[in-house]
């Protein structure tokens, strides 16, 4: 029986894995379908602490992983196709094999929600982006006109921030109202750089042939009408999806999905800790979820203390 599994291999679960591995307690590491978590798909990260020149984010969870291993994690490629955690310890089956853990940190993160569009993929590093806290500072989109997709206090929070960045900023909302707090809403309306473009989608992004956002396609959901605006860069700000569907039905979760902590970062079933973005839809920031991380693996720490005395 493993000590600790933990479930992701993003800032939060190398955090986790690097603090219990220093604590002798071996922590296995299960990768999932996607090693090194959202991060690896920044191409560069600026506001991590300790890299003043920032950092490339794939290096950037190559180093975390290595500095666990150091330590006496073990990392495995494998993904966590069921789980049991009514009982006294959480029981996985990891690739069909069943797995017995005494405790288990869940570190699976979330998705941004994306727009479906083909070219969207295309273009996903390229111009087109779901953090404008992590991109909104590159070259490639300083003193640029930028279009940001969304209606929420996320969107409102973005734009807003773009501004100290772009020439312009386009607020893209599929109604004619935001759906976001009034003083949210009303900052982005009122500033002088972000423009708004009501009861609109974008229906396409252009720039796959130039190998670089050129400008996006709208469609005007009243009128029908379709219209080309030039922009540098898309900053789709329409929500996030936890990777928690693993385990509902057997965590606290709120409705969106993300898993509700109980004091600090124990979760409603036993032996069960939680860290990072499947359990935060507020700041969603790679420190944030290494804190949330270390957390998660001090307090699985002091549960198996607990267990032992």
């Amino acid at each position: 029986m493993e000590n600790v599994t933990i479930i992701g291999t993003g800032c939060a679960g190398l955090t986790a894995a690097i603090y219990t591995a220093r604590a002798n307690l071996n922590p296995l590491v299960l990768t999932g379908t996607m090693p090194g978590g959202l991060l690896t798909t920044t191409s560069i990260v600026e506001n991590f602490p300790g890299f003043p020149e920032g950092i490339d984010g794939f290096e950037l969870m190559q180093n975390l992983q290595k500095q666990a291993e150091r330590f006496g994690a073990k990392i495995q490629f494998g993904t966590v196709d069921a789980c049991d955690l009514s009982g006294e310890t959480p029981q996985l089956k990891v690739d069909g094999k069943p797995l017995d853990t005494r405790t288990l940190i869940i570190a699976t993160g979330a998705g941004h929600r994306h727009l479906g569009l083909e070219n969207e993929a295309k273009l996903e590093n390229k111009g087109v982006t779901y953090c404008a806290t992590c991109d909104g500072a590159l070259p490639m989109f300083r003193d640029k006109p930028l279009v940001v997709v969304g209606g929420g206090d996320s969107a409102c929070e973005e734009a807003t921030y773009l501004t100290r960045f772009a020439s312009k900023v386009y607020l893209v909302h599929r109604r004619d109202e935001l759906r976001a707090s009034k003083i949210m809403a009303d900052r982005a309306i009122g500033h002088e750089k972000i423009e708004m473009v009501w009861d609109s989608v974008v229906s396409d992004i252009h720039g796959v042939e130039e190998d670089a956002v050129t400008g996006v396609q709208l469609e005007n959901l009243k009128t029908g009408a379709s219209t080309r605006l030039d922009c540098a860069g898309v900053f789709v700000a329409i929500g996030h999806v936890p990777n928690t569907q693993l385990f509902k039905g057997q965590l606290a979760m709120d409705e969106a999905g993300y898993i509700l902590p109980e004091k600090g970062s124990r979760t409603s079933a036993k032996g069960v800790f939680v860290a990072g973005d499947c359990a935060d839809q507020v700041y969603r920031q790679a420190i944030t979820a290494a804190g949330m991380g270390c957390m998660a693996a001090i307090d699985a720490e002091r549960y198996l203390g607990e267990l032992a005395s």
